[in-house]
């Protein structure tokens, strides 16, 4: 339904935002303006703010941001027709009369919304009758209760060609209303309307309101050719739109802060009376953008059981593909994979509701899903297969629409196949010497371009850090391109340069403020905004001359391996400080704990001297020649 916009204006002056808000928000008055814990993600200290003046919410933590109607719709998962006519009942408005057509239609869906419901009531009464035997059995098999069975309003539609057609025509509803609502079939030719369910255990599907829409039905005929047949699309149902039990779900899951998604009927009413009253369904397809929209409004990121064969891989995948492109800052998917040979409705009535809850509890991330389907079982022994991959993976991150989390993405897919290819580097080499051979055959020294520096000549820690610290910012100054997957990276390393510290916020500023990720366009920028003393400073630091992979010459493939190694040297400094801490602490008070700990940090630190040797004599990676 429409509404014209000088009616939603008043609306939202008639109707105090910071009042609705406080319903689910505890607001504390600062001027003109209320502050509270933000509803949309988790946080410790404030930065949801109202302003009654202009109208409107902002969360400067999530970025969530909208009207009063926006807040319904999305704090509280109402639909936006539900939201206004919430709104107009506060104000005590009258909703607006629509066009003629517009009424019309009104209408007919009204009028369609009184046959389902209708519907829905007989198929009830066909189970509690003579004719529902046979379907009380099946459901006794299946362990259904009485107060489920009212919950879900769980139904039978007998075998008669017309019993339904014959029970609603009896009451003020014509035969195309019925066809209209799905509840008939009429063949193409001129054979007579029937009942489209028959010999079935019914489902009522309710929309977000609770208002029936559609039937799902189980077949109990063992010769029937659809296990599960859902209504078909009408005018008041679209199936990739809804889920099963959304509106029975939705109340629960935005007090848990979690929704759980399964495949169909009988797991949602299983999981709801294992008491996981907060679970829906899709209605025998994947999970479609929409539905996942949905799921949003109820929980920022909603738990998705798949079986754990290759069935569930296979429609996790499909789920996740939908998904992608749709992501945004705080709104994400999780998966739980059953036990191979189980759903949730077996699992929870054999073991009970603390197995199910292991499942869940052991879900994985989307970018974990992401990682798994793409790299497990993945032939990389050869570097053209590495690179296939990385190709592959980074082509479907391309599929995010939003930036940031196309870059965080990147950045943690980039992390992840470093560490996973770092292991399947091989080079010629032979004992005495550890010399190594480049492209051409020209001989590498083993220190290659760190033996000039501070770092290679084993200075003061101090002093490393501090030409680590130029080196980073030279780096990128010089390579800007790194930032696509070494963002996140770059603005959480800690810097304890005071002056440097504030050149990477500079450098930050300039991605932010869509500078191009060009060294000229980086470099032209930052002189404007003040940096021009110390950017000609690092940019001509003898020190760092020897450092030729941070210059601009450098090719961006060694540049990229020196960035990995001089994180890595970043590493190892945090990990020998807590080492030599954690030595002093068990001298005076020795523990088994903290000496698993120390075992596990000398590893580490192992590992990090490994990372640095893979980057010695800068040009492995682009084949130049060094010497």
């Amino acid at each position: 339904m429409r509404f014209p916009p000088e009616f939603l204006d008043e609306l939202r002056q008639r109707v105090s935002l910071a009042d609705v808000v406080g319903r689910k928000v505890k607001l504390v008055k600062k001027g003109r303006e209320h502050s509270g814990l933000c509803p949309f993600h988790t946080e410790k200290t404030p930065s949801f703010t109202v302003s009654e003046e202009k109208g409107f919410y902002h969360c400067f933590g999530c970025g969530a941001h909208g009207d009063i109607i926006k807040f319904l719709t999305e704090g509280e998962g109402l639909h936006f027709t539900e939201a206004v006519e919430r709104l107009a009942s506060d104000a005590g408005l009258t909703l607006p009369e629509v066009t003629p057509e517009e009424q019309e239609a009104y209408k007919r869906r009204a009028t369609l919304y009184d046959v389902t419901e209708a519907a829905a009531n007989w198929y009830q009464s066909q189970l509690k009758g003579h004719a529902g035997t046979v379907a009380k059995n099946y459901i006794d098999g299946r362990g259904l209760s009485s107060e489920a069975l009212e919950t879900f309003r769980v139904g039978y539609a007998p075998s008669s060609r017309s019993g339904l057609k014959d029970a609603l025509l009896c009451q003020k509803y014509t035969e195309d209303m019925l066809i209209e609502s799905g509840m008939l079939i009429k063949p193409d030719g001129r054979g007579a309307s029937y009942d489209r369910f028959r010999e079935r255990v019914m489902f009522p599907i309710s929309d977000i309101r609770g208002r029936v829409i559609a039937f799902g039905g189980r077949a109990l005929d063992k010769k029937a050719k659809a296990k599960y047949l859902n209504s078909p699309e009408t005018p008041l149902f679209h199936k990739g739109h809804t889920l099963y039990n959304a509106f029975n779900a939705r109340k629960v899951a935005f007090e848990k802060g979690d929704v759980i998604v399964t495949e169909g009927y009988m797991d949602v009413i299983a999981l709801s009376e294992g008491g996981f009253k907060n679970s829906v369904a899709p209605l025998g397809t994947a999970v479609t953008e929409e539905q996942i929209t949905l799921l949003w409004r109820m929980a920022a990121e909603p738990i998705l059981c798949f079986d754990g064969d290759k069935a569930g891989y296979k429609a996790a995948g499909r789920a996740l593909e939908r998904a992608l492109p749709i992501l945004k800052p705080g709104l994400s998917l999780s998966f739980a994979l059953m036990p191979e040979g189980d759903d949730p409705d077996t699992l929870i009535r054999r073991e009970g509701r603390g197995a199910m809850n292991t499942v869940l509890k052991a879900s994985l991330s989307l970018v974990e899903m992401f990682w798994q389907l793409n790299t497990e079982g993945a032939d990389i022994s050869t570097p053209e297969r590495r690179a296939g991959l990385e190709k592959k993976i980074f082509q479907e991150l391309l599929n995010i629409k939003d930036e940031k989390v196309r870059r965080f993405y990147m950045s943690d897919i980039r992390e992840r196949l470093f560490n996973l290819f770092r292991g399947t580097r091989k080079y010629t080499s032979n004992k005495k010497g550890q010399k190594r051979v480049g492209k051409q055959g020209n001989v590498v020294s083993a220190t290659g371009g760190l033996k000039n520096t501070r770092l290679g000549r084993g200075e003061g820690e101090k002093a490393v850090r501090a030409q680590l610290e130029e080196l980073i910012i030279l780096t990128i100054l010089n390579h800007p391109q790194l930032l696509i997957s070494n963002l996140e990276v770059f603005s959480v390393i800690e810097i304890e340069t005071p002056e440097l510290c504030q050149f990477r916020k500079a450098i930050i500023d300039c991605i932010d403020d869509d500078v191009p990720l060009d060294a000229e366009a980086l470099r032209h920028h930052l002189m404007e905004t003040g940096f021009e003393s110390l950017y000609k400073r690092i940019s001509s630091s003898d020190s760092l001359k020897s450092d030729w992979s941070a210059g601009e010459k450098a090719d961006l493939a060694d540049a990229e391996l020196a960035w990995n190694h001089i994180i890595s040297r970043f590493n190892k400094f945090s990990l020998e400080k807590e080492k030599k801490a954690l030595e002093e602490e068990l001298a005076k008070n020795y523990t088994d704990q903290g000496f698993e700990r120390l075992k596990f940090l000398q590893n580490e630190i192992k590992t990090t001297q490994g990372d640095e040797s893979d980057v010695e004599g800068y040009g492995l990676a682009s084949g130049k020649t060094l010497i």
